[in-house]
Parts: C-alpha cells; sequence; structure tokens
C-alpha cells in the first residue's frame, strides 16, 4: 500500500497536474529512481508504524483510534524526509511528491487495514478462522461477563469450548485434550495459590496460552501483557520475552542465516563428505533424534563416529548410572567411538554445520537451548521442562560456556536465564562470542 501511495502521487504529478497545470522547472527524476526511493521510504514508514504499535499482534483498537495513529505515524515518517531534505540543502523536484504521497499513504493503509479486518471477522464469524478455544474457570460476575461478551461477539476471536467453575488439574488435562483447547482463561482473582501454580506449569509445558484476570500482587511480579474484554483487564503470565513479534523476528533472521551460510559453504560440505566417505564406511550424514519446543525432528550432523556407533551406546550409558552428578544428561569426554575425520570436524565445529538445514526448516533456531535426546527428555524433572518454552539452538549460552565441562544443571540455570531475558542484542552477543570461541577455544562450544 505504502509502495501504491508513492506511484500514485508520482502518476498525478506527471501525467495529470502537469497537463493542467504546467511547472517553470524541469522535472527531472525518472520513474526507476524515484521507485527506488520509495522503496527505503516505505521500510521506513512501516517503522514509525511498528513504533506506533499499529502491527501488535494484540490489536483491538476501534477505527478511530486506528485512523489517528496511521496519520501519526505517517506524519512522523514524512517529517524525518522532510528533515533529511532540509538537511541536505537540496532542491527536490516536486513538494507535491511528498505531500501527496503522505496523503495516499494515510488513505490506502486506512483502507487496507479496514478491508483486511473486515475479511478476518467474516473469517472468524463463518469459518472459525484464526479463532482461540479457549477454556474459562470461575464461576463469580467476571467470569459470567466474560462468557457473554465472547458468545455476542464471534469476532472477537475466541470461543469458549468448555467451561469450568473450581476444577482439579486433573480435569484441565481431560479438557484440554479432548475438545482440543490452546488457551486457558482464569477469571477468578482469589482461585487458590496452589491451582494456580499448577494451571501455570501444565499450560507452559503443553504449549497453551494462559491468562487470568489479575490481582496487584499478580501485575508486580510476573512477565505479562496486557488484554482486554469489555473492560475486564486479562494478564497473559508469558513464557518469554521472544513471545510475540520477537519470534516473527527471530525466525526471519533463522531463514536469512540459515540460507547464506548454506550457499557459502557448500563446498565445505563436499570436501567434508569426501574425507568421511574415504576414510570410513557409511553415510555421510548421521540423523540424530533431538527434541525442540516439545517436538521431536532428526537433526542432521556430519558423521564423526564408526558406523555401529550406535551398538556401543547402551554400554556407555549404562556407565551414567554410576554418576551421581550426571542428571538426565551425561557428557562423556574421549569418546572412543569417534574416528580421527570425527575428532577433526568436532574439534572445529564443522560437524554442526549441516545444522543449517535444520535451521532453515523450522526444526531448530540459530540461537537457543541445547537440543536434547527423547529418552533425555523423559527424565527431566519438573524445572528442566522450561527449557522446552522455545526453539532449541545450534548455539546458545550453554554451548559457549563448555560443552563437556559444565553439568546439566548448570547448562539448565544458563538456557533458563536466555529463556527469560532474551533479546536481540543478547542474541549477537551469543552469536560473536561463538565465532570467538571456534577460532579460539575448541573445548568451549
Amino acid at each position: 500500500m505504502l509502495i501504491s501511495a508513492g506511484i500514485t502521487a508520482y502518476f498525478l504529478r506527471t501525467e495529470i497536474i502537469s497537463f493542467f497545470r504546467p511547472v517553470y522547472f524541469e522535472f527531472n527524476l525518472p520513474f526507476l529512481h524515484y521507485f527506488y526511493l520509495v522503496f527505503f521510504v516505505s521500510l521506513l514508514f512501516i517503522g514509525t508504524y511498528a513504533l506506533s504499535g499499529l502491527y501488535s499482534l494484540k490489536n483491538r483498537m476501534g477505527k478511530a483510534e486506528e485512523f489517528l495513529k496511521i496519520i501519526v505515524a505517517s506524519s512522523a515518517g514524512i517529517m524525518i524526509i522532510i528533515v533529511y531534505i532540509f538537511l541536505r540543502a537540496e532542491l527536490f523536484n516536486s513538494r507535491f511528491l511528498v505531500l501527496g504521497s503522505w496523503f495516499f499513504a494515510i488513505f490506502f493503509v486506512f483502507i487496507a487495514r479496514m478491508l483486511i479486518r473486515n475479511l478476518q471477522n467474516h473469517l472468524v464469524r463463518k469459518y472459525d478462522f484464526g479463532v482461540h478455544k479457549t477454556m474459562l474457570i470461575g464461576s463469580d460476575s467476571l467470569a459470567t461477563k466474560i462468557l457473554n461478551r465472547m458468545k455476542s461477539d464471534p469476532s472477537s476471536g475466541y470461543r469458549i469450548v468448555k467451561h469450568l467453575n473450581n476444577p482439579e488439574i486433573e480435569e484441565v488435562r481431560s479438557a484440554v485434550g479432548n475438545p482440543g483447547i490452546d488457551e486457558v482463561m482464569l477469571a477468578d482473582p482469589n482461585y487458590p495459590a496452589h491451582k494456580i501454580t499448577q494451571l501455570i506449569d501444565f499450560c507452559h509445558e503443553n504449549h497453551v496460552i494462559f491468562k487470568f484476570v489479575p490481582n496487584i500482587y499478580n501485575t508486580l511480579t510476573a512477565n505479562f501483557d496486557i488484554d482486554n474484554i469489555d473492560g475486564v483487564p486479562l494478564i497473559e503470565l508469558k513464557r518469554t520475552t521472544l513471545d510475540g513479534w520477537g519470534r516473527v523476528i527471530k525466525r526471519f533472521i533463522d531463514t536469512l542465516v540459515s540460507v547464506f551460510a548454506l550457499l557459502i559453504l557448500s563446498p565445505i560440505f563436499l570436501i567434508v563428505a569426501f574425507a568421511i566417505k574415504w576414510e570410513t564406511e557409511g553415510p555421510v550424514f548421521v540423523r540424530l533424534k533431538r527434541v525442540s519446543r516439545s517436538k521431536e525432528f532428526d537433526m542432521l550432523k556430519f558423521r564423526s563416529m564408526i558406523n555401529n556407533a550406535h551398538d556401543l551406546n547402551l554400554y556407555l550409558r549404562s556407565l551414567a548410572n554410576d554418576r551421581p552428578d550426571a542428571g538426565p544428561l551425561w557428557k562423556m569426554k574421549n569418546d572412543p567411538r569417534v574416528t580421527r575425520v570425527g575428532k577433526f570436524i568436532r574439534r572445529t565445529r564443522v560437524d554442526e554445520l549441516p545444522q543449517f538445514w535444520n535451521i532453515l526448516r523450522g526444526n531448530i533456531s540459530l540461537i537457543g537451548p541445547r537440543p536434547h535426546q527423547p529418552d533425555e527428555i523423559a527424565r527431566y524433572q519438573k524445572h528442566h521442562k522450561k527449557l522446552l518454552a522455545i526453539k532449541a539452538g545450534a548455539t546458545g549460552l550453554a554451548q559457549i560456556s563448555g560443552s563437556s565441562d559444565i553439568s546439566f544443571e548448570e547448562e539448565v540455570t544458563l538456557d533458563s536465564y536466555y529463556i527469560d531475558n532474551w533479546s536481540l542484542w543478547l542474541d549477537s552477543k551469543i552469536f560473536l562470542k561463538t565465532i570467538f570461541k571456534i577460532f579460539n577455544d575448541r573445548s568451549a562450544v
């Protein structure tokens, strides 16, 4: 819409206005050059729209509020352009292009958003498209108010598929699995604290959104996002700061980096494949069962062990029974199954390069908690399951802190910190430190 606004202003300036009101100086801005300018200006406008909250995933603005935000964000964008032109002390070819693009941006964006909103409401009402299947817990007036509101307004995006008054956790577990619920909404501020803890743990372990009507203590102590239904405030207890647009941005970066890496590193893939086949028989790649965000997948690595390595695995794992500090995951140094080529590609981390394919497919992220095996996940204690809240990563805080030199509990502590404190800046630091460790400390990743 933003590019269309710029093109419309250009067409009016060059084809319509010039015909009725000829200018007294030459208009010498070629369309292709202008199109490039419009493209970059559109990115600027998208930034101002994002800062204004127009791309919020929980957007419940009225039409008037949305229109006002579009005007303010568009005006901020155009003011940046005007200041830029002024500071460069250049004579711009046409003031109409600037003001016309501003006007048409507001008009086109608002109309497009209204059309999308109407289409979304139609899909929700007619086909339940994008609807949150919700379990409502509570029996007081607040629960009744929320229930009535959702029933009277199907376009709200919620469907109450189960309403329980004061359930035990087993009732919730049974109900979530039966009708297929993806959100639990607690509408009782006086719900017993021990049951709330059980609800939160259950929702986090099963990737179910948890929202609740807050009391003062809740709002002061939780990492939360605020929503409301008919004036009733609802708090969504977020598992991580990564929820929302952070997840979208992280996925975009993962895709960009993985495509670039696979193209650039393809010659290394060929050399390593030849070396592996030259030393031992067997496949070039191994597919290792791992778990990321509670989903099992095949993680790719260059084969660094002998071909029958799995046959020795049970024996080596039996040694972990004599290790009280092992936890669910026992990390062994000097594994006798590793080949000569395997030792080199492990030491240089080349064996992990095929994981860029897993990143591209969305199995894992570039940065995140270490992916573990299904049988290790089965031995997780309650506090370990927090690691399943986000995608596992090819590298992360635990990986750069020494792969075989830290205990499992220390690894959980590091990965839990990452989940609670995620930011693009933290990801950048981990990525740069990973590169540094690869070239300076072979055992650290």
